[in-house]
């Protein structure tokens, strides 16, 4: 853990498994309940406070937590003394507006359907009260987007993302859990969302581009 002071506010930071993430904590609510995930800059129109972070240079990603902001940076390369002091000016000027977080609707925890069988409540559940708290630990979430044949789908957002032990924390924790509790769960499977992979493959065309110039 390390502290930022900012005028007059703390900032505390905390590493998280992925190396290219770092979770930051106001010492005061970012969203109260829920998570919400900025994977790019054009995500970010929802909240003055994730577009000031895309300013910062070097900041990939953006997540907000209940109580914790968690930017991934882009390269493993920058420093993060250099990235900290902009990400934690920005934190402390937003707080200091009292400008609201967010005019978008948070990932609250997983929605009960009415449609839902017993296996698929059971999942939401266990997702909601064993998973998802130690996985906001470690700066990040888990959303459930379906169960067939077997398969849980899901998607890892926040710091998860792109971390190299992601699909560890995946196989051995998540699945382990859910298979243990529920017999009907075969594998866990990560997913994207088709917004997600048009945005990668943009950012890869573009990178390409850049490379070729």
């Amino acid at each position: 853990l390390s502290y930022f002071a900012v005028r007059f506010m703390f900032i505390q930071t905390q590493d998280t498994p992925n190396p290219r993430s770092l979770k930051f904590l106001p010492g005061k609510p970012v969203l109260g309940t829920g998570t919400l995930d900025f994977p790019n800059s054009s995500s970010a129109e929802s909240s003055s406070l994730a577009r000031d972070l895309f300013l910062v240079e070097g900041v990939k990603s953006v997540f907000f937590g209940p109580d914790f902001i968690t930017v991934t940076k882009a390269d493993a390369e920058i420093p993060w003394t250099d990235i900290k002091a902009g990400v934690s000016a920005a934190i402390s000027e937003f707080f200091a507006s009292g400008n609201p977080i967010t005019t978008g609707e948070p990932q609250a925890e997983t929605s009960n359907s009415e449609e839902d069988d017993e296996v698929v409540a059971m999942i939401k559940e266990l997702l909601d009260t064993r998973i998802r708290p130690t996985v906001q630990e470690d700066g990040g979430d888990v959303i459930f987007k379906g169960f067939e044949d077997g398969t849980v789908k899901l998607k890892l957002v926040g710091s998860c993302t792109g971390c190299p032990s992601s699909t560890v924390t995946l196989k051995n924790g998540i699945q382990n859990m859910l298979q243990f509790y529920i017999p009907e769960v075969d594998e866990v499977e990560q997913v994207e969302d088709e917004v997600d992979e048009v945005s990668k493959k943009v950012f890869s065309e573009l990178e390409k581009r850049l490379q070729d110039s």
